[in-house]
């Protein structure tokens, strides 16, 4: 059960202690970046105190019937709160909070897990802190988030911080060739390319069509020569991430469309009853919402992406010793070392990060943001090889 928290030795020994008794808390915040396993750590300790053989040294076995449903998100006291929206609400908190006072249904913990705990809005805050200040005897909160900075000083105060880091190549790609039997040189590939990001990693290494997307991307920066150029860069960015995010969304749209209309009797008595109406409305606004969280997300990998280019670019410019992560394309990286100084990489990566922080924060549409982008990384006064 522990073996999908790569590179987190420390970690482990901690949440195995804490399910042992040493070191147990009401509350936890787990922190560490993207694909570092925030989520996979709570689950893991949950399962871990639901665990038959607990507790002990060797709760969390991973094949008791406890770890096993906790693990298929089936058990019924552990509650998991996932969002495809831009924010999780104060209505939602509110149920979370109302379940946490109730007494577990087996013999151990009622765990509430928010993986998400960043896009909690200040009223959803409000509402999760009284609950974390005085919880019940058999109640643990967990929740996830990128740093501390990112959940309320008062929340953060009241729980026991477990700091997660990005795993290194080396472990992201035994991962993929012990988990996933990947080959040797894919998993390299796909290790360097994700950053330690284990979910990217995994789709690297197992879809073709993943890996040609980032192929494209990353071959952007020795495209940008002229204004042209950086605005099809930026058209083509916003359109593959489009297509990409639509094709995960669609499905899910489809069958969420699907349950509503057998819910309200659409398809059986061929009429739609008065409820239908503000039923689909609602949904309908929901998908819209997760469509283009999903998009942003598609288009913020992309980001990072870019940003690996330029690091590496860096790292050639001042003679740092190590592996590229672009090792693919050392070629041009060299070319963009050559006819660039480190600063002006620099300052092409802070472009990247304002472009983001843009979307992200001060909803500037795609397209837009990734066109003023693409012109701030143009390569001026290239020497053809």
């Amino acid at each position: 059960m522990w073996d999908d928290l790569v590179g987190q030795h420390r970690v482990i020994e901690a949440l195995r202690a804490a399910a042992s008794g040493h070191g147990m808390s009401h509350a936890w915040l787990f922190t560490g970046p993207p694909g570092s396993g925030r989520s996979n750590a709570a689950v893991a300790l949950a399962a871990a105190l639901e665990c038959d053989l607990g507790p002990g040294p060797d709760a969390g076995c991973g094949v008791c019937h406890e770890c096993h449903t906790v693990l298929a998100g089936s058990h019924a006291d552990v509650t998991m709160v996932r969002t495809e929206k831009l924010s999780i609400g104060v209505d939602e908190v509110r149920e979370l909070v109302r379940r946490s006072a109730l007494a577990p249904v087996g013999r151990r913990w009622q765990v509430l897990i928010v993986e998400d705990a960043d896009r909690l809005t200040d009223q959803a805050c409000n509402a999760l802190l009284k609950a974390i200040e005085e919880p019940t005897d058999r109640t643990v909160w967990m929740l996830c988030a990128p740093t501390v900075e990112d959940v309320l000083p008062t929340i953060r105060s009241r729980c026991r911080l477990v700091t997660l880091a990005t795993p290194t190549t080396e472990d992201v790609a035994a991962f993929l060739v012990r988990t996933d039997g990947v080959a040797e040189s894919l998993a390299a590939y796909a290790a360097r390319a994700s950053q330690g990001h284990i979910g990217r990693a995994r789709a690297l290494a197992r879809d073709e069509a993943t890996r040609n997307r980032r192929r494209e991307v990353v071959s952007y920066p020795a495209k940008l020569l002229s204004l042209g150029a950086c605005m099809t860069a930026a058209a083509n960015l916003a359109e593959v991430t489009k297509e990409e995010a639509d094709q995960v969304t669609s499905e899910l749209d489809a069958r969420e469309k699907t349950d509503l209309d057998t819910a309200y009797g659409v398809v059986e008595r061929g009429r739609r009853p008065r409820e239908y109406a503000p039923a689909l409305s609602a949904l309908e606004k929901g998908q819209r919402t997760r469509a283009k969280r999903r998009h942003l997300d598609m288009v913020d990998r992309g980001l990072m992406d870019l940003v690996s280019v330029y690091r590496d670019a860096i790292a050639i410019g001042t003679r740092a010793p190590g592996v590229l992560v672009n090792e693919e394309i050392r070629g041009d990286v060299e070319e963009l070392a050559r006819v660039s100084t480190p600063e002006q990489n620099l300052q092409r990566i802070a472009a990247i990060f304002a472009a983001r922080e843009q979307m992200l924060e001060f909803n500037v549409p795609v397209a837009l943001a990734l066109e003023s982008m693409m012109v701030a990384l143009r390569v001026g006064d290239r020497v053809a090889r």
